[in-house]
């Protein structure tokens, strides 16, 4: 795979992007090369003489070059050549991990402490210990350990490991903006020495030892990181690696499948690699092993048994469970309400007028026909435009009476005049009933108007409400948790569904509504159940859902992706969210397969009217 004397009959190096091969021949070779490229299942050709195969494709089948009929005159892109030796070695490392129980050459728990180098200060726990051995044991790695065990730690450790062995000397840290603060405070504390840390905006510090940008900038600048992981050698860390699940089909994922091949070591941090199934795992270990993660993923799942996929790719990661880290358990509750027979009319009506022939061929039609109809739900209310995004409904209270003879649209326009959303009213006598017994409590809700109509109806609590347009964010956080009259904070999981803690101060939550994101949901619920909390704990969730809606459809939908991502990473923690306790009412990342179950529902009530 080096240049010599020999012609050259076959050239291979990346594309611009660096997710795809360049195949490069000569005219004497071009029948060749077209059976080359049909050899891969992206195969492709650009013209006579030039062609294209996806990285991971040809990492999967390197192989099959070894039938260019002139094999000495095959050269390699001398970046392409080290990824692919390296994929090479990580691949009979892995192999071998996955065909024997022998872990003789491997690092141990009791190793690991010796080989952190000098600077190291910071205390590590005993399932740190294991991660970290675990991690070092392999060239990449990944760990998928539940929120609060220290994932961020776990990750400067290994790099500590592989700088005191002269392997790398930088890392570039690829993470959500709310996870900065987590990343400075740690590079600052795990050393004697803090690390030199430089968060990347237009401008970038070339001597920073600890690089963090988040996943939005990450295309804008890809030139940029390119070029500052191959100036030295490099560590590459995702964090909330979820974030890039759609692999090179997504923005993010595409973008960190180019920068992943320039580092020395990769290593991806989760809690939930598969939120919406096996694809998603997939796409994340194939960033971490080029060529053969996903082939990995595909294989152990093919069957069915998940059971055994989870003990055949239990070798590739690492995960601390909240049962290992001696969490009190945290009780899950559904709330089914009935819809007043205006808003049941109103709903049925809605999901009659829409087309599932235009949505089954258009899939952004389909999310907003899902998105609209989780707001009819809630409210129908909430589908009249306001004078501003953020206007809350004006519930009428005590409502009048419904007029006779009036359209359902314009009964619709007017519905908090005549009834409050049975939701509203359920998470209002909750949050009273909390309050009362000095409890706060954290409010879920997807959509802006949801949010300001409860902190209306919520006022006299002191609610802090954060979304993604607030502007004093931190505040609001501060008051929640500081001021004993802000006995309720009212957000949605798509601002603070990641990053923040408030398990120190509240331990109940309520969802006024859910969408088909299961990993958002795993996020969200993390904020108050993480470590920390006090032994014998009572933490309590509690989901509302309107029966005969697209609720239901959200919940069973939820329930299939949290079995099988329990299953997979054998954590009977998650399966058990797959199973909410239903107790009596006291007052959109649409996957394939959510796709079909809501078309179902909408067959379902046009077939009912």
């Amino acid at each position: 795979m080096t240049d010599s004397a020999v012609e050259t009959s076959l050239h291979l190096g990346f594309d611009e992007t660096r997710t795809k091969v360049i195949l490069r021949t000569t005219e004497k070779h071009r029948d060749d090369l077209v059976q080359l490229a049909a050899r891969f299942r992206t195969g492709g050709q650009l013209g006579p003489l030039m062609a294209s195969v996806e990285l991971d494709d040809l990492l999967g089948r390197v192989q099959a070059i070894s039938a260019w009929p002139h094999p000495a005159g095959v050269v390699w892109a001398a970046d392409l050549q080290s990824l692919v030796v390296g994929v090479l070695q990580d691949a009979e490392i892995v192999k071998k991990r996955l065909a024997t129980p022998d872990h003789s050459g491997e690092v141990s728990a009791e190793d690991v402490s010796g080989l952190l180098g000098s600077d190291w200060q910071a205390e590590l726990s005993e399932f740190q210990h294991r991660d970290i051995a675990k991690l070092l044991s392999l060239q990449h790695g990944a760990n998928f350990s539940v929120p609060g065990a220290g994932k961020t730690r776990v990750a400067l450790a290994v790099y500590a490991a592989q700088k005191a062995q002269g392997k790398v000397s930088r890392v570039l840290v690829v993470c959500p903006k709310s996870a900065y603060e987590s990343w400075q405070y740690e590079t600052a504390v795990c050393f004697r020495h803090p690390l030199r840390t430089h968060v990347f905006d237009r401008s970038l510090d070339q001597w920073a030892e600890v690089l963090i940008v988040n996943y939005e900038r990450l295309d804008r600048a890809l030139s940029t990181l390119a070029g500052w992981l191959k100036s030295a050698p490099s560590m590459i860390v995702l964090d909330e690696a979820h974030r890039m699940k759609l692999g090179v089909r997504g923005t993010y994922g595409a973008a960190c499948m180019a920068l992943g091949p320039l580092a020395q070591r990769r290593l991806i941090l989760t809690g939930t690699p598969a939120p919406n199934g096996s694809k998603d795992l997939e796409n994340l270990l194939g960033f971490v092993w080029p060529g053969h993660g996903q082939r990995s993923v595909a294989q152990a799942v093919a069957g069915g048994d998940l059971a055994y996929a989870s003990t055949v790719l239990r070798p590739l990661f690492t995960r601390t469970t909240k049962h290992e880290l001696g969490l009190p358990p945290m009780e899950l509750r559904m709330r089914y309400v009935d819809m007043p027979d205006l808003h049941a009319e109103i709903y049925s009506s809605l999901v009659g007028g829409m087309s599932t022939g235009a949505a089954r061929d258009d899939l952004s039609s389909l999310g907003k026909t899902a998105l609209r109809l989780l707001m009819a739900a809630t409210s129908p209310a909430l589908l009249v435009e306001g004078a501003s995004r953020y206007e809350p409904l004006a519930y009428q209270l005590p409502p009048l009476e419904i007029p006779q003879g009036d359209s359902l649209f314009t009964l619709m326009q007017n519905l908090p005049d005549y009834e409050l959303s049975p939701k509203y009213k359920e998470a209002a006598a909750i949050v009273a009933e909390n309050a009362e017994r000095g409890r706060k409590t954290l409010v879920w809700t997807t959509f802006v108007r949801s949010l300001t109509t409860l902190a209306q109806l919520l006022q006299k609590y002191g609610p802090a409400v954060v979304h993604g347009g607030t502007p004093d964010r931190d505040e609001q956080l501060r008051r929640f948790r500081e001021d004993p009259g802000c006995v309720v904070l009212i957000s949605n999981p798509a601002t603070l569904g990641e990053g923040i803690s408030l398990h120190h101060v509240c331990h109940d939550a309520v969802y006024v509504d859910r969408d088909f994101v299961a990993g958002r949901f795993l996020q969200s619920l993390d904020r108050i159940h993480r470590l920390g909390l006090a032994p014998g704990t009572d933490t309590r969730v509690t989901v509302l859902a309107a029966r005969n809606t697209i609720d239901e459809v959200v919940e069973a939908r939820l329930n299939q992706k949290l079995e099988f991502m329990g299953k997979i990473l054998d954590d009977p923690s998650v399966q058990q969210l797959s199973d909410l306790q239903e107790e009596p009412s006291v007052a959109a990342g649409l996957a394939p397969s959510d796709i079909e179950a809501l078309l179902g529902h909408m067959r379902q009530n046009r077939s009912r009217s």
